[in-house]
């Protein structure tokens, strides 16, 4: 069995799970999450504690590790919540919340509208910052790489939609 797969995935305090044959349900304070069980997978609740299994070798052994990683995050994501800061370097590159859209002006002859997803909420607490939260891992990763992917930093002069503290690596210009 993977290693990941045999540590157990610890259940905080106002955490609970509900099993399913296929899938898993945690609820937490911020929300609740579901996770459909791959073929050949289960989950087994012992008190606050919750053990993957797995019935056959091969294929459901190796998702076994990935069920139990999801299953970690989903759990800090239903009592911490997951947090994604994205930065705006260039002149004139602005981001505001306008209801349910972001809007963003990088430098395109046009503002950039771009809709906020159900389950997260995007806040700009200065011009030049962006800060994507949600209780899913994923979907708040996604949002945040759709948002970078739409002026993602240039190697000349490192202008673009960056996440906070990436380093770009910067080219040397055009030589005489």
């Amino acid at each position: 069995m993977s290693r990941i797969a045999k540590a157990p995935v610890e259940l905080p305090q106002g955490v609970s799970a509900t099993l399913a044959p296929d899938s898993i349900t945690i609820k937490g304070a911020k929300g609740s999450l579901r996770l459909p069980l791959a073929a050949g997978v289960s989950v087994v609740q012992n008190e606050k504690k919750l053990e993957i299994k797995f019935s056959e070798p091969g294929l459901a052994r190796t998702r076994a590790g990935a069920t139990r990683a999801h299953l970690a995050n989903m759990v800090r994501g239903v009592t911490k919540g997951y947090e994604k800061k994205l930065e705006l370097v260039g002149v004139g590159f602005r981001a505001q919340v306008q209801g349910k859209s972001l809007n963003l002006t990088l430098g395109f002859s046009h503002p950039v509208n771009v809709p906020i997803p159900e389950g997260i909420s995007i806040e700009t607490p200065s011009q030049t910052e962006i800060l994507v939260k949600g209780i899913d891992r994923q979907k708040v990763g996604q949002v945040a790489a759709e948002i970078r992917d739409i002026r993602p930093p240039e190697p000349y002069k490192g202008k673009g939609v960056r996440y906070a503290g990436e380093q770009i690596t910067l080219k040397e210009g055009k030589k005489k």
